[in-house]
């Protein structure tokens, strides 16, 4: 049986195995004493164990004096707003993103409409091991739905100030979207028909019942590629079953690689708003050059989408996100969002006039090789420690994992937050060069 994996992340698992309604209640319970017993709003992906997930959330909420607001099937950054926009004192966004049907999680949204930050989660889960005090008969919580969170969310993207929304909607782009049958299927074909596009919707329902690996790599998408090549569209969207990442298409029927997702959207944005990029320390090196022509700087946080939405705030960036496809556009909200992140895709080619091929193109060239190691949990620590006695003449970032700095490459090996692997992510000048060196780090390892 797979191990519950708790973290900053929140709280993941293979249902019905090591995540069960009864840790769902547990958790859910001690997360309504931490927010004070308030009001806290819920949403979940399409999983098919999202509902009986939720009935134990909201359980565990209820039984500890909180009322609940069900979102119903919404995108994670529909949760997150929904909080930021409300009296809420948190939220719980029921999804296991990218991870394998059979996945399910928890993951806590503090009254800012934002993850806990790291310290704050690392409080939550101190306080697991406190008794749980259960509401009187007269003060449990109640149970409210809310079926307007999209509509708000749709708003809130179609009034990004810089955007020039009519130029948009004239160009009437043909766009290919795949919802790979999560909660994207609800979002973001209403979106691109209310941006003017003719829209071609592939994998729309919100069955749960993924018709592909959810996650938007290249290897995933042959059947978006071929759908843009078919309809010859101007540009292809996947996103994951939570839709915080989005990967793109361009227009021969050509995945061009999630990476550019956000470094499309920085050079679109700076070009409109001058200040300092944050991203992760397994993000493009390309955001240094991007940063420079603009003249601005590049902050490098550890990977996970809070400390980049954490230092975004604190020094009031317009830009950043992490190179998995995550873009966070303040001016929607603090967090990764696909559907924000497709509209200033498309504001980018409306006003620019290119085609999307053309738009990568300008983006500087490096080359990602992307592998993992699947070890026993006890011998993650054993493996990460070899690290620095095989990279004995090279810097050595520790900040998250271990970057390896060398000439005109890196290498960063980290601890999944989500899954029993170690993370190997190579960037380098030559698609060779990264295959190589990815390669050759994971066979001195094991």
């Amino acid at each position: 049986m797979n191990k519950l994996m708790i973290s900053v992340s929140g709280v993941r698992g293979i249902f019905g195995e090591s995540l069960t309604p009864e840790i769902a209640v547990k958790f859910a319970s001690h997360f309504g004493i931490f927010c004070n017993q308030g009001k806290i709003i819920v949403g979940r992906d399409s999983r098919i164990s999202g509902q009986e997930m939720f009935r134990a959330v909201s359980t565990g909420l209820m039984r500890v004096g909180c009322d609940v607001v069900d979102l119903g099937i919404v995108s994670t950054p529909t949760v997150l707003l929904a909080v930021e926009e409300s009296d809420a004192r948190g939220g719980i966004s029921i999804t296991a993103s990218h991870n394998p049907a059979e996945w399910n999680a928890m993951k806590f949204v503090g009254e800012n409409g934002m993850f806990l930050f790291p310290e704050e989660a690392q409080r939550f889960i101190d306080s697991l091991n406190d008794p749980i005090e259960y509401a009187d008969r007269d003060k449990i919580g109640k149970l409210t739905q809310d079926r307007e969170a999209t509509k708000r969310h749709i708003k809130k993207i179609l009034n990004i100030p810089y955007l020039n929304i009519e130029k948009i909607r004239l160009k009437k782009f043909k766009v290919v979207i795949d919802s790979v049958n999560g909660a994207g299927g609800l979002i973001s074909p209403r979106l691109l028909r209310d941006l003017g596009c003719q829209t071609f919707e592939l994998n729309s329902e919100p069955t749960g019942i993924f018709a592909h690996p959810p996650e938007p790599l290249n290897k995933n998408l042959k059947q978006l590629e071929e759908a843009v090549a078919a309809h010859k569209a101007d540009i292809g969207f996947a996103t994951d079953p939570d839709v915080d990442r989005l990967a793109i298409v361009d227009e021969n029927g050509k995945c061009i690689g999630e990476e550019l997702s956000l470094l499309l959207a920085e050079k679109f944005i700076l070009s409109k708003i001058k200040g300092d990029i944050v991203t992760n320390l397994s993000s493009s090196m390309a955001s240094e050059d991007i940063a420079k022509e603009f003249g601005v700087k590049v902050h490098r946080t550890k990977v996970g989408e809070i400390n980049v939405g954490k230092k975004m705030k604190e020094i009031q960036s317009p830009i950043g996100g992490e190179g998995n496809g995550g873009i966070i556009c303040p001016e929607v909200h603090y967090t990764r969002d696909a559907p924000a992140g497709m509209t200033l895709i498309l504001g980018y080619m409306a006003e620019s006039g290119k085609t999307i091929s053309l738009l990568a193109e300008e983006i500087p060239h490096y080359y990602f090789s992307k592998d993992k190691i699947k070890v026993a949990p006890d011998q993650l620590d054993s493996i990460m420690a070899k690290v620095p006695e095989i990279f004995t003449d090279h810097k050595l970032d520790r900040t998250d994992g271990i970057k390896v700095l060398g000439d005109k490459f890196w290498i960063h090996l980290r601890k999944s937050g989500t899954e029993h692997i170690i993370r190997v992510y190579v960037e380098s000048d030559s698609l060779q060069r990264s295959q190589d060196l990815c390669r050759e780090t994971i066979e001195k390892l094991v």
